[in-house]
């Protein structure tokens, strides 16, 4: 079996255009994979294999591959950096050991990046950092490590430091072995030397070695004395050290270079290998019940353990759907049959491969720590366990966002509404923040997902990889309603028309919920008023009705119910009876409680030159938005601000127009808010107005 010590399953991660792709597309050609590098401003990347990537220059989907360096297999994962997409980032980061965090050396740290960081420490994996792009104008490496301490909040170590700036990028200096790697200007990977380091920069690297060392050594007790009493610790000790740190998050290793020019890769590989964990290193993903609560156990990374394997993509292409499977525990071989803990079915495992981008290379066995794809499984969707029939388990489930824009599409022509169904269904298995519903009155089909960019291209692969021609109307917020007063009430259902009747009388309080506490049931009832067995009635009556709010029809959020007393018949009441008293109670006491209008508002921040602030902040302020923080950099300022969704649809083009195209921002989902009343009454207007026009 293979020696799992040797694995590394790692994930690129990091803001539009820090250089993901690229830097992925060098660690390929430094490990043998690929022998012509393809460059994502010519649309020619391994990686960025879908026409829509190719053309817009963004990863929109994750992509594994899997190469070797130094003995080690790589499987490696590059995620897209747009925050529409965020939600490949995260279910990466959950089946990953290990990330490298990619900044650009003149952008810094940039919203992105703040996202997925943020995401990488909720799924605590243990990162190396490499900052990207020293030969850009205006790129500094020393003021990005000050940003990720600052802004990240971040420990940085610094382990390369640049030869030379912008332009004048030639090398790196490797603060560890105290060595200088200068490349020549053909711009071949392997045409380097090593040499000593610049005079200019020997105190500057002695600077940052002795930082390293203090903070190395503080990993291990007895090296720590030893070093107080002046016993240098050697090059060995040191990277133990460091390894351990990463692994236990107390800082991350800082490359820096040039992925286009490929300039300072080789470090970051063997940085990967050297600081990053392997699947055993890392703590074993829990266990839980069919709740999702823990039970305790974990899943121990083994070959000798029944078999444990989380799902956490579907992709359907030319060949049929592709589950990609992260193994945990234990052996899959093809033939094998295998349990969905989430379904309660078995499967047999057909045909297995190991991907290359869109490409693969077909397999008859995966253990414990591999990153695969299985081809054609039924009824599996992302988050869904894989386990041994014998041992059935189920891993900790993924939670995705809520959409928060929908849009209403309707086929151009008769012929393309069954094509539209089978692609819908393979598109919502691929990505769980997209949502598909029908709107029972007009028959139009509705599109949910996190932002216009996650729309649009949902739009474009309907059209051009399924065929189908859409008409997309305006975009839709998707509002929320609550109440803002307690209300006591009464409800009785009595109906009597011949043989038994239905008769269930409830007394009940609504009251105003905890921001995002969503819907609470309590029974306060004693005796035997309303009998425990009906209980469950009720709420299901009122939890039914949480989803047509008494204003404009939207869900209603942060709502408790209380069952206070009631009566019952012995022979008239049932559980229905008392689900329908509780529905009747929703529709008669709801307007009662002051019911409010709730809007989505996003988290926004905007990157603009210096001398355009005044007129982003200006445009911000009348879009409604609460400005947050304002951060000056050295190519422009950062405006952090929280804004309605429903003020942000076509904002992109305002901000080119206003920065003259420099502008850059990204958003997302904070929380809901209640809506101004002038905004209010016009969205419950027209919402109105839509219903009746649809009668």
């Amino acid at each position: 079996m293979t020696d799992l010590s040797k694995y590394r399953n790692i994930g690129i991660f990091a803001h539009v255009d820090a250089g993901k792709t690229t830097t992925t597309e060098r660690i390929l050609k430094l490990t043998g994979k690929i022998h012509r590098l393809g460059e994502v401003h010519d649309g020619a990347s391994t990686m960025d294999f879908m026409d829509q990537e190719a053309e817009r220059g963004i990863t929109i989907q994750s992509a594994a591959t899997t190469c070797f360096w130094k003995d080690h297999r790589f499987n490696v994962i590059d995620t897209p950096g747009h925050v529409d997409f965020t939600v490949e980032v995260y279910r990466s980061l959950k089946v990953l050991d290990g990330g490298v965090g990619v900044f650009c050396g003149s952008g810094g740290v940039e919203p992105q990046s703040e996202t997925n960081w943020r995401y990488a420490n909720e799924s605590e994996v243990a990162r190396i950092i490499f900052v990207n792009k020293l030969d850009r104008m205006g790129a500094d490496f020393l003021r990005v490590v000050g940003q990720i301490k600052k802004v990240l909040g971040a420990n940085p170590m610094v382990m390369t430091l640049p030869i030379g700036r912008e332009d004048e990028f030639v090398g790196v200096v490797d603060v560890l072995t105290r060595q200088a790697f200068v490349w020549d200007d053909s711009g071949l990977p392997e045409n380097f030397e090593i040499k000593d380091i610049p005079e200019d920069m020997v105190d500057l690297v002695e600077e940052y070695r002795e930082q390293l060392v203090e903070t190395a050594v503080e990993q291990d007790d007895d090296l720590l004395e030893a070093y107080m009493d002046g016993t240098e610790p050697t090059i060995e000790e040191l990277k133990r050290c460091i390894r351990k740190g990463t692994i236990n998050l107390s800082f991350f290793p800082t490359f820096c270079g040039s992925a286009f020019k490929n300039k300072g890769m080789q470090l970051v590989l063997d940085g990967v290998v050297d600081y990053l964990p392997s699947p055993t290193e890392v703590e074993p993903q829990p266990l839980t019940d069919a709740e999702g609560n823990e039970t305790g156990e974990v899943a121990t990374v083994s070959v000798d353990e029944p078999l444990r394997a989380l799902a956490f993509k579907i992709m359907d292409d030319r060949f049929g759907a592709l589950t990609f499977v992260r193994i945990y525990s234990g052996k899959l071989e093809k033939g094998m049959t295998i349990m969905n803990s989430f379904t309660g079915k078995t499967e047999r495992i057909g045909r297995m491969v190991e991907m290359h981008a869109d490409d693969r290379n077909e397999i008859d066995k995966a253990q414990a720590g591999d990153i695969i794809a299985i081809v054609g499984m039924k009824n599996v969707q992302t988050g869904h366990t894989l386990c041994d029939p014998k041992h059935p388990c189920t891993l900790e489930p993924m939670v995705f966002p809520v959409p928060v824009i929908s849009i209403a599409v309707t086929p151009k022509d008769k012929g393309a509404s069954e094509k539209l169904g089978i692609a819908l269904g393979k598109m919502v298995a691929e990505d769980p923040s997209f949502l598909v519903e029908t709107d029972q009155e007009t028959g139009d089909t509705i599109l949910k997902g996190m932002g216009e960019l996650h729309l649009d291209i949902k739009v474009d692969i309907l059209k051009r990889t399924h065929g189908v021609e859409l008409t997309v109307g305006a975009p839709q917020v998707a509002y929320r309603e609550t109440i803002t007063q307690a209300i006591e009430d009464s409800y009785t259902h009595k109906k009597q028309s011949g043989g038994s009747g239905q008769f269930g009388k409830i007394d009940y309080r609504i009251i105003p919920g905890e921001q995002g506490s969503g819907f609470k049931f309590t029974s306060k009832v004693v005796g035997g008023n309303v009998p425990k067995e009906f209980w469950p009635a009720v709420e299901k009556g009122f939890e039914f009705m949480m989803d047509n709010g008494p204003l404009a029809g939207f869900p209603v959020l942060d709502v408790e119910v209380e069952l206070v007393d009631g009566a019952y018949h012995a022979v008239d009441s049932s559980a229905i009876a008392f689900e329908i008293a509780a529905k009747g109670a929703f529709r008669q006491s709801m307007p009662k409680a002051k019911p409010q209008l709730l809007e989505p508002i996003m988290k926004v921040d905007v990157f603009t030159p210096d001398d355009h602030v005044g007129d982003v902040i200006g445009d911000l302020n009348r879009r409604r938005g609460m400005i947050k923080d304002q951060e000056a950099g050295l190519t422009g300022v950062r405006v952090k601000a929280d804004v309605p969704l429903a003020e942000m649809f076509g904002y992109i083009g305002q901000l080119r127009t206003m920065t003259s195209g420099r502008g850059q921002f990204s958003m997302e989902f904070s929380h809901y808010a209640p809506c101004p009343n002038n905004v209010a009454e016009v969205v419950i207007a027209e919402t109105k107005a839509k219903e009746a026009a649809k009668k």
